[in-house]
């Protein structure tokens, strides 16, 4: 019996990033092979600034569930590769509000038939088996009962 299997739910965290990183690294290579020059990293601020046209560097880290930090690291990427700016609220001058640059909206109108396809071949992936159908639904029901209680408090009690 193969490894992932064989341990179960213990493996359960490298399972996932597995997942992931076979996931990302397709999609890179998608890019890639059509001469994108995107990372999927960068997806989910490409995503909220394509669906909010500006968002504060707070709201794109509450949004992401991630540190300030993080999200202005992440933002910092962008500019430096010239694809966002960030400039200072008219409303509220100490929220840094960012929106795409000239580059980063025709980069955007690149990626987003790649978005679609993707989008439908997910779709279709997951239709290919019963429970297939039900896992976008399961992973949410997780990430609800990890914020209700960190699967660090589940341990230690476990331990008690």
């Amino acid at each position: 019996m193969p490894f992932y299997q064989q341990s179960g739910v213990l493996a359960f965290g490298s399972r996932l990033r597995r997942l992931s990183e076979a996931f990302l690294a397709d999609v890179n290579s998608i890019y890639k092979h059509h001469g994108i020059r995107f990372d999927a990293a960068w997806f989910p601020i490409f995503y909220m600034l394509a669906n909010n046209g500006a968002l504060s560097i707070r709201e794109i880290s509450l949004e992401l569930e991630v540190s300030h930090s993080a999200a202005s690291q992440l933002v910092s990427k962008l500019q430096e590769k010239g694809l966002v700016r960030t400039g200072i609220d008219k409303t509220d001058a100490r929220k840094k509000v960012v929106t795409f640059t000239t580059k980063g909206n025709k980069l955007l109108q690149q990626v987003q038939p790649i978005w679609m396809a993707v989008q439908k071949a997910m779709d279709e992936l997951l239709q290919e088996t019963p429970h297939g159908k039900l896992l976008m639904t399961g992973i949410s029901e997780l990430e609800k009962s990890f914020q209700q209680t960190t699967i660090y408090d589940r341990i230690e009690k476990q331990l008690l």
